[in-house]
C-alpha cells in the first residue's frame, strides 16, 4: 500500500499467525538443524576445557600471638591486592618455565581468575586448561608461587593452602546442552523471521483483499481454481473436450 509515495506495509497479525501454523513444520526441522549442527560443533570442532580450583587462606597479624577485628579487616581489604599478584608477570612466567608452556604470560592471565567470597579473607584461584591434570598441576603451582610472593612483597605472616587443586573430570566448556538448546532457538527464531519477512515483501495478489488493498479497486466476484482430482487423463479429456467447444463456437 503506497501513501504520499512511501511505501507502507500493513501487517495482518491473524494472517501472520496463520502463516506460522502452515509454516510449522519448516519452523521446527529449521530449530532441529540448528540444534544438531551446535551439538555436533560442540562436541567434535571444540576443543574441551577443563577447570582446577584451589583455594588458599590470607592471614596478616599486627601481633604475632593473636589475631585481633583489625587484623580481619585489613586482610579483607588487602584480598584485593593479592587477587592482582596471583595473575602478576613474575607469577605466571615461573609457572610457565616450570612446566614448558608453549604460551604467553597473556595467554596463562586469561586462564586464571580469582574470587574472594564476600566478608572472607579465602582466595579462590581456578585455572582453566584442556588438559584436565595439566589444569590440577597449574592451579596448584600457580597458588604456591602465589603465596609465596605474598609474603616476601607485602611482609605477611603467611598464606596457607587450604585446598589443593581438584582433579576435573568433566569438561567446564563447552557447554554441549546448552549449546544445543542455543542452537535450536536460533534456528527457530530465523526461520520464523524469514518466512515472515518474504511473506511481507511478497506482493503477488492472492484473494479479492488484495486487490482491494494494493489496486484500490472493487472486486466483483471470484473464479474459483478448478482442481484435476482425476489425473493426467482426465485432465487431457477436459483440454481436448474445450477445444471441441471452441470449435463449435467458431463454426456457429
Amino acid at each position: 500500500m503506497k501513501q504520499d509515495n512511501v511505501d507502507v506495509i500493513e501487517i495482518n497479525f491473524k494472517e501472520i499467525f496463520y502463516l506460522i501454523i502452515h509454516r510449522l513444520w519448516i519452523i521446527l526441522l529449521s530449530g532441529f538443524i540448528g540444534a544438531a549442527g551446535a551439538g555436533a560443533c560442540s562436541s567434535f570442532l571444540m576443543e574441551p576445557v577443563y577447570t582446577s580450583t584451589t583455594m588458599v587462606y590470607v592471614i596478616s597479624r599486627q601481633d604475632g600471638e593473636k589475631t585481633t577485628y583489625s587484623d580481619l579487616q585489613m586482610g579483607a581489604q588487602l584480598t584485593k591486592d593479592y587477587s592482582i599478584l596471583v595473575k602478576s608477570r613474575p607469577v605466571t612466567e615461573h609457572v610457565i618455565e616450570k612446566f614448558d608452556l608453549p604460551i604467553t604470560h597473556e595467554e596463562l592471565a586469561d586462564m586464571i581468575s580469582v574470587e574472594n567470597p564476600e566478608g572472607t579473607r579465602i582466595l579462590e584461584i581456578a585455572v582453566e586448561y584442556s588438559d584436565p591434570k595439566m589444569a590440577k598441576q597449574l592451579a596448584d603451582a600457580i597458588a604456591k608461587e602465589a603465596s609465596g610472593r605474598m609474603v616476601s612483597i607485602m611482609e605477611m605472616e603467611k598464606v596457607n593452602v587450604l585446598e589443593p587443586g581438584n582433579l576435573p573430570i568433566h569438561p567446564t566448556s563447552p557447554k554441549v546442552p546448552r549449546n544445543i538448546l542455543l542452537g535450536g532457538v536460533i534456528g527457530v527464531i530465523v526461520s520464523a523471521f524469514v518466512i515472515i519477512v518474504l511473506h511481507l515483501i511478497n506482493d503477488t495478489i492472492r484473494t479479492s483483499e488484495d486487490v482491494e488493498r494494493y489496486l484500490d479497486m472493487t472486486t466483483l466476484g471470484t473464479i474459483p481454481k478448478i482442481e484435476n482430482k482425476m489425473g493426467k487423463k482426465k485432465n487431457k479429456e477436459l483440454i481436448e473436450n474445450k477445444i471441441v467447444l471452441e470449435s463449435y463456437g467458431r463454426i456457429g
